[in-house]
Parts: structure tokens; C-alpha cells; sequence
């Protein structure tokens, strides 16, 4: 099993496929099994080398229970951490939900190693988190019912099972309020793929990041909110693959 070393943090990754390098970055209660259960690798993986990391905190990863461990400038250095392990200067990052968050980490702190920016589900304003907090209030029974009903139909079994196994010390630490990092839109000059369900919170501020981008494309995902603009990836994968696909000059 992979690791790459964060300042003492181990950061679990797996590599499938070949071609140009795609990190792949989960959301929060997840782990980077979840791009194969819901269909991203197997359609992905013939055209890129994919890259995919548990987040600090989550699946094989170190999950360490101290809130400062969770900075985004600690986020942002494990991603850099892991292309360093694999002598890989630059990648396309796809990230979803926290992950989605993470890479306007990357925008600010590494943008050198990013060929583009795919991110879904995320914006770089100030976010109080509290409703995921308020997941993880009650014991391992309530956690696993409050998270099912937000996930709704696409909580499989296997997905429970996994959500069971997680630290729930550790989601507490990594859940801290999302700070402020829309400094970084104007600056932004890597490509950059945004989206978000149409029935997601979040949407309003994911459109408001298009008018400081300079080189954003945008689409919404009808009738998805924002477990399903991610479970989604029949919806989402047209989109992604003809924006990681367009040539750049």
C-alpha cells in the first residue's frame, strides 16, 4: 500500500491507468474508493493516469485528531507530498466537495504543479460547516443514520460500510469552518472546469467564482444536489472528459 510522507502524516494513493497524470481528491466522510464505485476510473483510466488519494483524516491515510492538522496549507502540501513520491512535476486535479475546496489550495499555494483544475461542488468563499458538523454530534449509530439521510439512495452498502469504519474524531478535526481564499480567483490562469447540482447550496457561490476567473467553463448538473452531482458521474464525465480534453496552446 502507497504512502507519501507529509511532515510525519502518511497520505495513502493508488495509481490505475496511463496517460497524462489526473489527481482525484474525495469529499468529506469519503475515500478515493469512491471514484470506482461510482464509475469515474473505469472511464477515465484508458485515457490518464489517475491518481487517487484518501484525504488526512480518511480512509488508509493518517488521520490525525488535532484541528490545526487540517489547514489548507496541509491539504495542499499532501497533494504536492504525493506527485513528489511519484517524480511527477505537474497533474490535472479533479476534486469534488472538500477536494473541490482543496484545489483553490492549490491555486494559491502550488499552482506550478497543476496542468488544470476540475472542481466540483466547491467555492473559495468563507463557509460555516456546521451542518456536517452537526452530522457527527450524536454516537456511531446516529452518525451513520444522519448520514445516510443526507445521502439518501446513493448511501449503498458498501458506502455504509466504509462510512462506519470512519474516525469520527478525526471528521470532527477536519471539519473546521472553510476559510476565506477567494483571493486567489483573479490569479488563477491554469484552466479551469467548475459545476455544481442545481438543487446544491452552494451553487450561487460556485457561479459567482466565473466572474473573476479569467479561463473558467461552467456547467450545471439539472435536478442534483450535492451528493448527486457527484454519484452522478454519467452527468458529469461528458463534461470532464471534453474539457481534459481540449487542447491548449
Amino acid at each position: 500500500m502507497p504512502f507519501a510522507d507529509n511532515q510525519g502524516i502518511r497520505i495513502h494513493y493508488e495509481v490505475e491507468g496511463a496517460g497524462p497524470p489526473l489527481v482525484m481528491q474525495h469529499g468529506s466522510f469519503g475515500s478515493l474508493i469512491d471514484w470506482r464505485d461510482n464509475g469515474y476510473t473505469t472511464a477515465l483510466k484508458n485515457d490518464y493516469r489517475l491518481i487517487l488519494i484518501d484525504l488526512r483524516g480518511h480512509g488508509a491515510s493518517d488521520k490525525p485528531h488535532d484541528p490545526a492538522a487540517y489547514d489548507i496549507t496541509s491539504f495542499t502540501a499532501d497533494i504536492v507530498a504525493v506527485l513528489d513520491a511519484l517524480n511527477i512535476s505537474r497533474a490535472h486535479y479533479l476534486g469534488y466537495s472538500l477536494g473541490g475546496w482543496i484545489g483553490f489550495g492549490l491555486a494559491k499555494f502550488a499552482p506550478d504543479r497543476v496542468l488544470s483544475l476540475s472542481l466540483g461542488g466547491a467555492h473559495p468563499f468563507f463557509e460555516n460547516v456546521q451542518p456536517l458538523r452537526d452530522l457527527l454530534s450524536g454516537d456511531t449509530e446516529s452518525y451513520i443514520e444522519a448520514v445516510s439521510a443526507a445521502f439518501g439512495s446513493h448511501m449503498t452498502p458498501a458506502l455504509r460500510t466504509r462510512m462506519l469504519a470512519n474516525d469520527t474524531r478525526a471528521l470532527h478535526a477536519v471539519l473546521g469552518d472553510r476559510p476565506e481564499l477567494a483571493e486567489v480567483l483573479p490569479a488563477m490562469r491554469m484552466p479551469v472546469l467548475l459545476y455544481a447540482g442545481e438543487a446544491d447550496p452552494r451553487l450561487p457561490k460556485v457561479r459567482e467564482c466565473l466572474d473573476h476567473i479569467a479561463n473558467a467553463t461552467f456547467f450545471s448538473l439539472p435536478e442534483c444536489g450535492h451528493i448527486a452531482a457527484f454519484s452522478r458521474s454519467e452527468l458529469v464525465l461528458p463534461h470532464l472528459k471534453n474539457f481534459l480534453g481540449t487542447p491548449r496552446t
